[in-house]
Protein backbone atom coordinates (compact mmCIF):
# COMPACT_ATOMS: atom_id res chain seq x y z
CA UNK A 1 0.00 0.00 0.00
CA UNK A 2 1.29 3.53 -0.86
CA UNK A 3 2.32 5.68 2.06
CA UNK A 4 -0.01 9.09 2.92
CA UNK A 5 2.20 11.94 2.66
CA UNK A 6 1.63 14.55 5.37
CA UNK A 7 2.94 18.36 5.04
CA UNK A 8 2.60 21.02 7.76
CA UNK A 9 3.51 25.04 6.77
CA UNK A 10 2.81 28.09 6.70
CA UNK A 11 4.06 31.56 5.45
CA UNK A 12 3.18 35.25 6.49
CA UNK A 13 2.82 37.04 3.79
CA UNK A 14 0.27 39.56 2.84
CA UNK A 15 -2.37 38.01 0.70
CA UNK A 16 -5.42 39.92 -1.32
CA UNK A 17 -8.90 38.36 -2.78
CA UNK A 18 -8.61 35.27 -0.29
CA UNK A 19 -11.92 33.93 -1.83
CA UNK A 20 -10.37 33.78 -4.95
CA UNK A 21 -7.60 31.82 -3.33
CA UNK A 22 -9.59 29.63 -1.42
CA UNK A 23 -11.60 28.68 -4.29
CA UNK A 24 -8.28 27.73 -6.21
CA UNK A 25 -6.87 25.45 -4.17
CA UNK A 26 -9.53 23.62 -2.97
CA UNK A 27 -9.98 23.04 -6.97
CA UNK A 28 -6.01 21.84 -6.78
CA UNK A 29 -6.76 19.51 -3.34
CA UNK A 30 -9.83 18.24 -4.31
CA UNK A 31 -8.67 17.23 -7.57
CA UNK A 32 -5.87 15.15 -6.02
CA UNK A 33 -7.89 13.81 -2.91
CA UNK A 34 -6.03 15.73 -0.63
CA UNK A 35 -7.60 15.74 3.23
CA UNK A 36 -6.39 18.46 5.84
CA UNK A 37 -6.94 22.18 6.97
CA UNK A 38 -5.66 25.16 4.98
CA UNK A 39 -6.22 28.23 6.70
CA UNK A 40 -5.97 31.58 4.76
CA UNK A 41 -5.81 35.60 5.70
CA UNK A 42 -4.86 38.35 5.17
CA UNK A 43 -1.72 37.64 7.29
CA UNK A 44 -0.37 34.04 5.16
CA UNK A 45 -1.41 30.96 4.92
CA UNK A 46 -1.00 27.95 7.07
CA UNK A 47 -1.03 24.17 5.56
CA UNK A 48 -1.45 21.04 7.46
CA UNK A 49 -2.97 18.25 4.43
CA UNK A 50 -2.00 14.51 3.78
CA UNK A 51 -2.56 12.79 0.40
CA UNK A 52 -0.54 10.77 -2.10
CA UNK A 53 2.71 12.68 -2.65
CA UNK A 54 1.72 13.39 -6.62
CA UNK A 55 -1.34 14.97 -5.48
CA UNK A 56 0.85 17.10 -2.46
CA UNK A 57 3.42 18.40 -4.90
CA UNK A 58 0.56 19.51 -7.09
CA UNK A 59 -0.96 21.20 -4.94
CA UNK A 60 1.91 22.80 -3.29
CA UNK A 61 2.89 23.89 -6.42
CA UNK A 62 -0.33 25.78 -6.73
CA UNK A 63 0.58 27.76 -3.49
CA UNK A 64 3.42 28.57 -4.77
CA UNK A 65 1.79 30.25 -8.08
CA UNK A 66 -0.12 32.56 -5.51
CA UNK A 67 1.62 35.98 -5.38
CA UNK A 68 3.43 36.41 -1.87
CA UNK A 69 3.53 32.66 -1.49
CA UNK A 70 6.26 32.05 -3.99
CA UNK A 71 8.90 31.14 -1.03
CA UNK A 72 6.20 28.45 0.79
CA UNK A 73 7.72 26.05 2.21
CA UNK A 74 6.29 22.58 4.58
CA UNK A 75 8.13 19.82 6.44
CA UNK A 76 7.24 16.41 5.47
CA UNK A 77 6.42 13.13 7.16
CA UNK A 78 4.34 10.13 6.14
CA UNK A 79 2.22 7.74 7.65
CA UNK A 80 0.37 4.01 6.70
CA UNK A 81 -3.33 5.81 7.10
CA UNK A 82 -5.01 9.52 5.68
CA UNK A 83 -4.75 11.07 9.41
CA UNK A 84 -7.70 13.62 8.28
CA UNK A 85 -11.46 12.71 7.38
CA UNK A 86 -12.02 15.82 5.13
CA UNK A 87 -10.60 18.60 3.20
CA UNK A 88 -11.22 22.27 4.51
CA UNK A 89 -10.09 25.39 3.15
CA UNK A 90 -10.98 28.07 5.03
CA UNK A 91 -10.73 32.29 5.07
CA UNK A 92 -10.06 33.67 9.17
CA UNK A 93 -8.87 36.55 10.47
CA UNK A 94 -5.65 35.17 11.58
CA UNK A 95 -3.59 31.90 10.24
CA UNK A 96 -2.83 31.40 14.07
CA UNK A 97 -5.20 32.97 16.36
CA UNK A 98 -3.84 35.22 19.11
CA UNK A 99 -5.70 38.40 18.95
CA UNK A 100 -3.03 41.06 19.78
CA UNK A 101 -2.78 43.85 17.45
CA UNK A 102 0.33 45.26 16.12
CA UNK A 103 2.27 41.64 15.76
CA UNK A 104 3.31 41.17 12.27
CA UNK A 105 6.19 38.37 11.40
CA UNK A 106 6.24 39.51 8.04
CA UNK A 107 7.42 42.81 8.07
CA UNK A 108 9.00 42.54 12.12
CA UNK A 109 10.36 39.04 12.72
CA UNK A 110 12.11 38.17 15.79
CA UNK A 111 15.56 36.47 15.89
CA UNK A 112 15.67 32.43 14.42
CA UNK A 113 17.73 30.17 15.97
CA UNK A 114 18.61 27.03 14.20
CA UNK A 115 17.59 23.54 15.51
CA UNK A 116 21.51 22.43 15.39
CA UNK A 117 22.63 25.90 16.90
CA UNK A 118 20.07 25.31 19.60
CA UNK A 119 21.83 22.16 20.12
CA UNK A 120 25.32 22.77 20.57
CA UNK A 121 23.97 25.75 23.20
CA UNK A 122 22.02 22.78 25.17
CA UNK A 123 25.64 20.48 24.78
CA UNK A 124 27.55 23.25 25.87
CA UNK A 125 26.03 23.79 28.77
CA UNK A 126 24.86 27.72 27.25
CA UNK A 127 22.30 29.78 29.91
CA UNK A 128 19.06 29.48 28.04
CA UNK A 129 15.66 29.60 28.82
CA UNK A 130 13.30 27.13 26.41
CA UNK A 131 9.89 28.86 26.72
CA UNK A 132 7.62 26.07 25.63
CA UNK A 133 4.49 28.21 23.94
CA UNK A 134 2.44 25.02 23.11
CA UNK A 135 -0.59 24.00 25.29
CA UNK A 136 -0.97 22.10 28.23
CA UNK A 137 -1.84 18.85 27.17
CA UNK A 138 0.45 18.97 23.91
CA UNK A 139 3.13 19.66 26.63
CA UNK A 140 2.54 16.72 28.25
CA UNK A 141 3.01 14.64 25.42
CA UNK A 142 6.91 15.64 24.94
CA UNK A 143 9.04 18.74 25.78
CA UNK A 144 12.57 19.59 25.77
CA UNK A 145 14.54 18.78 29.39
CA UNK A 146 14.19 21.59 31.71
CA UNK A 147 11.53 23.72 29.43
CA UNK A 148 9.37 26.24 31.28
CA UNK A 149 5.72 26.06 30.46
CA UNK A 150 3.39 28.83 29.02
CA UNK A 151 0.96 27.18 31.32
CA UNK A 152 -2.08 27.80 29.09
CA UNK A 153 -5.15 25.95 27.33
CA UNK A 154 -4.97 28.02 24.07
CA UNK A 155 -2.86 30.00 22.46
CA UNK A 156 -4.91 33.20 23.17
CA UNK A 157 -3.92 32.86 26.86
CA UNK A 158 0.14 33.44 25.77
CA UNK A 159 0.06 37.08 26.61
CA UNK A 160 -1.61 36.66 29.76
CA UNK A 161 1.04 33.79 30.52
CA UNK A 162 3.79 35.93 29.65
CA UNK A 163 2.85 38.76 32.37
CA UNK A 164 2.81 36.19 35.10
CA UNK A 165 6.58 35.41 34.26
CA UNK A 166 9.54 36.02 36.63
CA UNK A 167 11.22 39.47 35.93
CA UNK A 168 14.53 37.82 35.67
CA UNK A 169 13.53 36.12 32.47
CA UNK A 170 13.56 39.49 30.36
CA UNK A 171 17.45 39.50 30.66
CA UNK A 172 17.67 36.25 30.02
CA UNK A 173 18.38 34.57 26.51
CA UNK A 174 15.06 32.96 25.75
CA UNK A 175 14.23 30.47 23.25
CA UNK A 176 10.63 29.66 22.19
CA UNK A 177 9.26 27.06 20.54
CA UNK A 178 6.18 24.81 19.56
CA UNK A 179 5.08 22.37 16.80
CA UNK A 180 6.58 23.75 13.76
CA UNK A 181 7.02 27.47 14.29
CA UNK A 182 4.01 29.52 13.62
CA UNK A 183 2.99 30.36 17.17
CA UNK A 184 6.02 31.40 18.06
CA UNK A 185 6.07 33.73 14.93
CA UNK A 186 3.78 35.54 17.28
CA UNK A 187 5.25 34.72 20.48
CA UNK A 188 8.75 35.99 20.13
CA UNK A 189 7.81 38.98 19.06
CA UNK A 190 5.26 39.74 21.62
CA UNK A 191 7.65 39.11 23.94
CA UNK A 192 10.14 41.54 22.77
CA UNK A 193 7.54 44.23 22.96
CA UNK A 194 6.72 42.70 26.20
CA UNK A 195 10.57 43.87 27.13
CA UNK A 196 12.38 40.76 26.67
CA UNK A 197 15.88 41.56 25.41
CA UNK A 198 17.45 38.47 23.84
CA UNK A 199 13.98 36.48 22.90
CA UNK A 200 14.42 33.94 19.82
CA UNK A 201 12.50 31.49 18.33
CA UNK A 202 13.22 27.71 17.05
CA UNK A 203 13.47 27.81 13.09
CA UNK A 204 10.91 25.29 12.10
CA UNK A 205 9.97 24.14 15.80
CA UNK A 206 10.36 20.62 17.36
CA UNK A 207 9.54 18.77 14.11
CA UNK A 208 12.91 20.78 12.30
CA UNK A 209 14.38 19.99 15.18
CA UNK A 210 13.48 16.39 15.10
CA UNK A 211 14.72 16.25 11.42
CA UNK A 212 17.99 18.05 11.94
CA UNK A 213 18.88 16.60 15.82
CA UNK A 214 16.87 13.90 16.62
CA UNK A 215 15.65 13.22 20.27
CA UNK A 216 18.63 15.41 21.60
CA UNK A 217 17.55 16.92 24.97
CA UNK A 218 13.70 16.41 24.20
CA UNK A 219 11.84 13.58 26.05
CA UNK A 220 8.61 11.78 24.73
CA UNK A 221 6.57 12.69 21.83
CA UNK A 222 5.56 16.02 19.27
CA UNK A 223 1.97 16.15 19.92
CA UNK A 224 0.27 16.39 16.35
CA UNK A 225 -3.60 18.01 15.61
CA UNK A 226 -4.78 14.80 13.59
CA UNK A 227 -5.20 11.29 14.19
CA UNK A 228 -1.61 10.53 14.82
CA UNK A 229 -2.15 11.83 18.05
CA UNK A 230 1.80 12.65 17.91
CA UNK A 231 5.07 11.78 16.38
CA UNK A 232 8.16 10.75 17.72
CA UNK A 233 12.20 12.13 17.00
CA UNK A 234 11.69 10.17 13.27
CA UNK A 235 8.69 11.99 12.69
CA UNK A 236 6.96 8.57 12.72
CA UNK A 237 3.24 8.26 14.27
CA UNK A 238 3.32 7.39 18.00
CA UNK A 239 0.64 7.19 20.59
CA UNK A 240 -0.03 9.90 22.97
CA UNK A 241 -2.08 10.39 26.34
CA UNK A 242 -5.60 10.73 25.05
CA UNK A 243 -6.02 14.42 27.18
CA UNK A 244 -8.46 15.92 24.90
CA UNK A 245 -10.65 16.79 27.74
CA UNK A 246 -7.98 19.02 28.93
CA UNK A 247 -8.20 20.78 25.26
CA UNK A 248 -10.05 24.39 25.03
CA UNK A 249 -13.17 24.59 23.69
Amino acid sequence: MARVLNISGYLFAPLDDLEAVRVRLHAAAEAGGVKGTVLLAPEGINVFVAGARPAIEALTAEIRRIRGLETFAAKESESENQPFGRLRIKIKREIIAFGVAGIDPARRPASRVAPATLKQWLDEGRPVVLLDTRNDYEVAAGTFRGAVPAGIRHFRDFPRAVAALPESLKSARVVTFCTGGIRCEKAAPFLQAAGFQDVHQLDGGILKYFETCGNAHYDGACFVFDERGGVDSALKPTPVTDLSAQKAP
